[in-house]
């Protein structure tokens, strides 16, 4: 709201507004020149209200006050200067008197109604259990503004604050009370913006923040309320002491989310991605996404949720996801349950990148047909490092989608934790203050209130497109399962919770007392949902599925995973490189580059004109460029990823003097695909999550994830334990993410040489990803390429150079990218060597290392020891390798890395490498290891000693014993 806006609204305008105008300019000269009332008010304004005076007091150039003449000196203290008020004639005196007085009514009353938008949901009903008394709040008392008994009835002129010209005392606190005090709370006056602000407000003071629902929609919250209890009492009979975690206490959740699709739908909504934890998901799946009856009873008996032929581990019920489509007034909207783990919040950043990704499929520039919508447990969302990080993108241009809607179901409790030991703010939604969210505090128990904040959070997140949270205030009926014995540690609130009447009871009884329906409906609506559920649970015994969900929508056209080479036609014909390559360095006209970079393009200009040394980063611009070229989109995120963390890439150039920035991969062609480079929050498991969840909406786009050292992927390693590398297999959901992970020893300490390459391959199994660590330009080129050119998707984690970036030997020609060029998995000996047969020793090694061994045996020119590279760890090329070390029947094997023995590749590679030499008939049996020693820690942080080390296991590998 405009200032000019504020003040047509203010009660300061009309006949006080010159009188409250010399008293605020007084006040501002010297606080001691007013009465101690008018003052006590002018120190408690806040920003917006300072504004509005210092506007009516007029410009401050106005120069010094003059003497009023009604005798009171400005640079005169008021208690030095009231001797003077005696001059004054009695009728003076009284008119001057009567306008202060109404004025502090007037005043004392608006910041007593501030105080209520601020503080009025302290003493709000949110518990339905009523467990902790709320004490009064002091700023919440009349008295604290001057009002007494005797003055509940005076007349107060308000200027349609509230809605109210002129109100008594009394009406005024019933009207605050019912807004602000009643079976919801607001906070919201912590938000910065004022259009938003007026918005809430006006909102919710326009009806007291209640809903007139009709009676059928009275009829249909207790039908929602009916269904979701029945289900899960039902469950209760029939798998007694099983696990479910039931939403039993938290009912209203069901007609919640149902009112944020139907009010969403009518305000331009198409698409919604839920992501939620295991309490009340299999509720959500039965009475909100339509999963049926007999599918889930049937999961229950043990079958699997997928057809038989369908392979993988699959999950417990709980943790399952779902699609489905859901129509109210006409309007059709697609809902989508992400899977998850038990790892709770863990999903929301995936959420929230499979929105992003959604949005821009659909062209939805607005944000306005795809939202995401998280469910969460209090202390989780209190607890949860992850939701802050997610409220941290929420804002930024390379991840906001428009604005999530947050729905915390409110146990008030964890597991057997209390609040009080969960956590240090008064409500577990005190995180989404930064992000200034509207936050929606309500009681459980009135189901009315609760879908009524739904309907205005959905209105508030389109109208605004920002993150918004409802905080419902439950209870959990049972443990934290089925099975727990929830007495042992809260006997207390459990004796509360086993007298107190379930919501669907509340609401019934509500009802009949107001005549909507008889006494007899209730029990009749429970019976009708029973006879349905045993229905289903007869189906189940013959229930299966009969499809997977998994390759449809914008997966068509994709399958599983063939066996064989899977190379994919990923070669690039010669003239369109050039082409390509010619675009990525030319600049526009009086575009003012650094001339670090100038030089830098030159340099690729020649590679272009030459065909010859592609380093890494040209040949990384030529594969996005390329696959743009071809129409794919390309997304790269992560910290400092457009300029490169080592200043390698400079996909995004940057004007000397404007700043204006220029990316040559954005501009190629007219009909290309669409390239974006984002520079991320120093986050790695949101950014991480984030992306995934954009890979699995978008199989066609190349999605790429880089860790700015890669050990900090460490930081998201739920993301790649929980989803990465398992969710196929658990989920059915392929992603084509792309990992990549700086990784290579050149003595820069423990955290900047590994990216614990051990840990992939320990994760690697029933073809989930791929894990290479390339050695060449050219191979990283088409290990890019190959991600989109075949006809299925695996996550790509890559052990990308530092060192190798620049090292002269690390090249590639344009033609290992051209016609006839593919991935090579293993790279055999490349130098002129005795014969095969006379080779003594093989050294199998990977990445960086191969280069200080090749310098090094080149200097001492050896030519009996041979050297190879396994370019891909998973899927282990076996074959590819039989062939190369079959050339060498005579030779022992050894297995070179530079991590210490206890990491990188040797567990994953020794048995695998031995298998594959007794294959062969090797006359060695076994591989030998060479490499540094076990140790805790992943290098050293002294450069001598590192360089120590390395000398050492060079020399050690090219030595013949």
């Amino acid at each position: 709201m405009t200032r000019e806006k504020l003040l047509e609204t203010s009660f300061l305008t009309g006949t006080n507004a010159d009188f409250i105008a010399d008293l605020y300019g007084r006040y501002l000269k010297n606080p001691r020149a007013v009465d101690p009332s008018w003052a006590k008010v002018f120190d408690e304004l806040n920003d917006a209200e300072k504004t509005i005076f210092a506007d009516l007091a007029g410009p401050s150039w106005q120069g010094e006050l003059p003497v009023r003449a009604d005798g009171f000196d400005d640079s005169v203290p008021y208690e030095s200067a009231t001797g003077r008020a005696a001059e004054k004639t009695p009728e003076a005196a009284a008119s001057e008197e009567d306008v202060r007085a109404a004025t502090m009514d007037s005043i004392r009353a608006l910041m007593m109604i501030r105080a209520y938008r601020v503080r009025g949901h302290l003493m709000a009903n949110f518990d339905p259990l009523g467990l902790e008394a709320r004490e009064p709040h002091p700023e919440l008392d009349p008295a604290t503004y001057g009002f007494g008994e005797e003055d509940m009835d005076r007349p107060i002129f308000i200027d349609n604050v509230l809605g109210l010209e002129e109100a008594s005392l009394r009406e005024i606190l019933e009207v605050v009370r019912e807004t602000y005090c009643g079976n919801i709370g607001v906070e919201f006056m912590h938000m910065g913006s004022p259009e938003e602000k007026a918005w809430i407000q006006t909102r919710i003071e326009s009806i007291r923040n209640q809903t007139e629902f009709t009676l059928e929609g009275k009829k249909a919250i207790l039908e929602r309320l009916t269904a979701a209890e029945a289900f899960e009492q039902f469950l209760d009979r029939k798998y007694t002491g099983t696990k479910r975690f039931g939403l039993e206490g938290g009912e209203a959740l069901i007609p919640a989310l149902e009112q944020i699709i139907k009010r969403g739908g009518q305000l331009g909504l198409r698409e919604v991605v839920l992501g939620m934890p295991h309490r009340g998901r299999l509720n959500v799946l039965a009475n909100f996404m339509g999963k049926p009856f007999q599918a889930i009873f049937s999961e229950f008996q043990g079958t699997a949720a997928h057809p038989d032929d369908v392979e993988g581990s699959g999950d417990v019920k709980y943790h399952l996801g779902t699609s489905s489509d859901r129509e109210f007034d006409d309007i059709k909207v697609h809902l989508s349950l992400t899977a998850n783990p038990s790892h709770l919040e863990a999903v929301d950043p995936v959420v929230v990148g499979k929105v992003r990704a959604k949005q821009t499929l659909r062209g939805d520039q607005d944000r306005k047909e795809v939202m995401g919508l998280l469910m969460h447990g209090d202390a989780a969302f209190a607890g949860q490092g992850i939701v802050a990080e997610v409220f941290e993108l929420s804002h930024l241009r390379g991840y906001r989608s428009g604005g999530t809607i947050h729905v915390v179901v409110n146990n008030q409790i964890g597991f057997t934790t209390v609040p009080r030991s969960a956590r240090s703010s008064p409500y577990p939604t005190d995180v989404a203050k930064m992000v200034q969210a509207p936050i929606f505090h309500v009681n459980g128990d009135d189901p009315e209130a609760v879908v009524h904040v739904a309907r205005i959070a959905t209105e508030y997140r389109q109208q605004f497109g920002k993150d918004v949270v409802i905080d419902m205030f439950c209870y959990r009926r049972h443990g934290h399962n089925e099975g727990d014995e929830p007495a042992f540690t809260q006997p207390l609130m459990y004796r509360a919770i086993r007298s107190h009447p379930t919501t669907r009871q509340v609401y019934a009884e509500k009802l009949v007392r107001d005549g909507i329906i008889s006494k007899e409906d209730p029990d009749a609506l429970v019976s009708e949902w029973d006879k349905r559920l045993e229905e289903a649970f007869e189906a189940a015994n013959s229930f299966r599925p009969n499809k997977a969900d998994w390759l449809e929508g914008a997966w068509s056209g994709l399958s599983r995973a063939s066996e064989g080479d899977r190379r994919g036609d990923t070669a690039v014909v010669l003239d369109r490189l050039k082409k390509v390559g010619g675009a990525l360095v030319r600049v526009p006209e009086g575009f003012h580059i650094h001339r670090g970079i100038k030089r830098v393009l030159d340099r690729r200009a020649k590679m272009i004109e030459s065909g010859e040394g592609f380093d890494w980063a040209m040949a990384e611009a030529l594969a996005f460029g390329t696959l743009l070229d071809e129409g794919v989109n390309v997304r790269l995120s992560g910290q400092d990823s457009p300029r490169g963390t080592f200043s390698q890439r400079h996909a995004t150039l940057v004007h000397q003097d404007s700043e204006e920035k220029y990316a040559p991969l954005e501009n190629l062609s007219e009909t290309q695909g669409h390239f974006e480079a984002f520079e991320s929050p120093l986050s790695e498991f949101a950014v991480l999550g984030f992306d995934y969840g954009y890979s699995l909406a978008d199989p066609n786009t190349l999605v790429l994830w880089e860790a700015q050292f890669g050990d900090f992927a460490n930081g998201a390693q739920v993301m790649i334990d929980q989803f990465i590398s398992s969710g196929e297999s658990k989920w059915l959901r392929m992603s084509g993410l792309v990992m990549l992970l700086p990784h290579g020893y050149e003595g820069q300490g423990p955290e900047h040489s590994t990216a614990r390459l051990e840990r992939y391959l320990q994760l690697c199994a029933d073809d989930n990803m791929q894990v290479v660590n390339c050695t060449t330009p050219a191979n990283y080129f088409h290990v890019l390429r190959r991600q989109i050119h075949r006809d299925f998707r695996k996550p790509l984690i890559i052990m990308t150079p530092k060192s190798l970036l620049r090292h002269k030997l690390c090249v590639s020609s344009l033609s290992d990218m051209a016609e006839g060029s593919s991935f090579h998995r293993v790279f055999g000996e490349t130098d002129e060597l005795i014969a095969d047969k006379e080779v003594r020793r093989v050294v199998l090694c990977s990445g960086k290392v191969y280069y200080d061994l090749l310098e090094e045996r080149r200097a001492r020119k050896i030519e009996d020891v041979a050297i190879l590279r396994l370019e891909q760890f998973y899927p282990f090329p076996e074959q590819t390798l039989a062939a190369e070390l079959g050339r060498y029947p005579n030779a022992e094997i050894v297995w070179c890395q530079e991590e210490p023995e206890n990491m990188g590749g040797w567990h994953f590679v020794d048995r695998r490498l031995e298998a594959v030499m007794n294959q062969i008939g090797t006359k060695a049996r076994r591989p030998v290891y060479v490499g540094r020693c076990p140790s805790a820690s992943t290098a050293s942080g002294m450069l001598k000693r590192h360089q120590a080390e390395q000398a050492k296991l060079v020399n050690e590998a090219l030595t013949v014993a």
